[in-house]
């Protein structure tokens, strides 16, 4: 039998930017003022296209659909930055940290898919362009972002699952 590490990890400590205070400051604005204008901007081009009926295009129903998948990676990651920043306890939980993972894994991936049909998209309208309102419906539009959300979801809980299988000790 192979000597393996049996040391069970409950939680890991993230590292500091910084421990001078007015550096925390700055670094906590900066992130959120980044998050803000990410979220913002990416709701205001969803509205946009939800509310125009010139924009119910399938060129713009993808790009509303990776404003929306920019936004969920954004909420993914920066509000347990800005909760580090200020905090005392730069701790994330095993659980954590595996659900981070896997939803960043998830939404990277619909991200990439998002940007291959878009680019489907426009090799359509480009080389066929007199058959492009039959060949790119809004069900085959549908479908298409269906199996790009659910071929990234299948990639990250495989990629999350082969996390589950390494080893992590510590010099505590």
């Amino acid at each position: 039998m192979d000597p393996r590490n049996q040391t069970d990890v409950s939680e890991f400590l993230l590292m500091r930017l910084t421990e001078d205070p007015e550096l925390k400051t700055i670094f906590f604005r900066l992130f959120l003022s980044m998050y803000l204008v990410t979220v913002l901007g990416n709701l205001l081009i969803v509205l946009a296209v939800i509310s125009d009926s010139h924009l119910h295009t399938p060129m713009y129903f993808f790009l509303s659909n990776l404003s929306f998948t920019d936004i969920c990676l954004s909420t993914t990651m920066i509000p347990k930055i800005l909760v580090n920043i200020r905090a005392q306890n730069q701790r994330i939980s095993y659980a954590g940290c595996i659900t981070q993972i896997c939803f960043v894994l998830t939404f990277v991936c619909w991200e990439s898919f998002l940007l291959l049909v878009m680019a489907y998209d426009r090799y359509v309208a480009i080389c066929h362009p007199l058959r492009y309102t039959i060949i790119m419906n809004p069900r085959l539009c549908g479908l298409l972002t269906l199996l790009s959300l659910f071929i990234s979801i299948a990639d990250a809980l495989l990629h999350s699952l082969m996390v589950l299988q390494l080893s992590f000790c510590t010099d505590l």
